[in-house]
């Protein structure tokens, strides 16, 4: 991934006004900031659905409660937009082919051993965190819509995270 023990903190900075015609700009002004990984799961009339998000936060310690955005042009947005339940599952490092195939819109479950909740979320395994959450509200975030949820149920592993940055997926290198 990146090492910034010995960085320049003089380096040059490009301003801008984040705007349409500036959006590649502020998409890589955004990409500085390294996130981790997770996919969002949720059960609907037609199956479950999930989808790769980065957007995920811790909000509140107590009571415990965690938000997530979505992108109103993803085809997945209706699923999630109507949903009560869901689980954020954060991905490992070994990972990675887990969070591709959850990125694309499609059968992202055809043969996928999961389980279930007692909500019926579909859980994944082998995730280095999962928490199952109970929709408290969602607010508008302009193109995304960002969903605040209770955590009802929380599980964890030990690991090393997967990440994304810079439009690129990495590992975590710890200093000394």
């Amino acid at each position: 991934m990146y090492h910034f023990a010995d960085s320049d903190h003089a380096r040059p900075m490009k301003s801008f006004v984040p705007g349409p015609e500036r959006q590649r700009e502020f998409r890589d002004a955004l990409g500085r900031f390294a996130t981790g990984v997770t996919v969002v799961t949720t059960d609907t009339p037609e199956g479950p659905v999930g989808i790769t998000a980065n957007s995920f936060s811790s909000v509140s310690l107590d009571p415990p409660i965690v938000l997530w955005s979505i992108g109103r042009h993803s085809r997945r947005f209706p699923a999630f937009a109507q949903c009560r339940d869901f689980a954020v599952h954060v991905l490992g490092a070994d990972q990675l082919e887990l969070s591709r195939r959850f990125a694309c819109a499609g059968e992202a479950f055809a043969g996928l051993d999961h389980d279930r909740s007692e909500a019926g979320v579909p859980l994944l395994k082998g995730c280095l965190s999962r928490f199952e959450c109970s929709r408290l509200a969602t607010h508008d975030g302009g193109d995304h819509a960002i969903v605040v949820a209770r955590v009802v149920a929380a599980s964890f592993a030990e690991g090393e995270p997967l990440l994304f940055a810079g439009g690129g997926y990495g590992r975590f290198d710890r200093f000394a």
